[in-house]
């Protein structure tokens, strides 16, 4: 979650919405996103789908179903369905998402007994942290 942080601050610093994100594979990183929508002018440049798409082309394969995602703030429906499409096994994130959180507080996607794939899923992880730097990102832009 630490680098998921590292990423989130690069998307903070370039004036983007602070979500980071890595996925891993047996301890190794394999795809780092963090958001860019507003950079790449694209509604689909989440931090969850740049990391997932890099792990894919990395390991040549769609299929991420050895893999851990990390994320910072609890995925959005169009993340969360990618995160089953990739066939991610685990989703770590560390802060919920009270306005479009769709694991744990809207909707709960990746367990939905209708799709042939769940994901295991860890909420909490350094919360407080992740919390804190969409916290200030978002009062920043409130005070601009």
């Amino acid at each position: 979650m630490r680098e998921a942080l590292l990423e989130a601050r690069k998307a903070y610093e370039k004036g983007e919405v602070p979500i980071g994100c890595v996925v891993v594979v047996d301890g190794q990183i394999i795809g780092r996103g963090h958001d860019l929508r507003e950079s790449l002018c694209d509604a689909s440049a989440h931090a969850e789908i740049l990391a997932m798409r890099e792990a894919a082309k990395n390991l040549g394969d769609w299929r991420l179903n050895q893999a851990t995602l990390y994320v910072t703030v609890e995925p959005c429906a169009m993340c969360a369905g990618a995160i089953v499409q990739f066939r991610v096994k685990r989703l770590v994130y560390g802060a919920p998402n009270a306005k479009s959180g769709s694991i744990d507080t809207i909707l709960d996607i990746v367990h939905q007994p209708r799709f042939n794939h769940r994901v295991e899923v860890i909420a909490g992880i350094l919360e407080d942290e992740c919390k804190v730097i969409i916290q200030q990102f978002f009062k920043e832009l409130r005070n601009k």
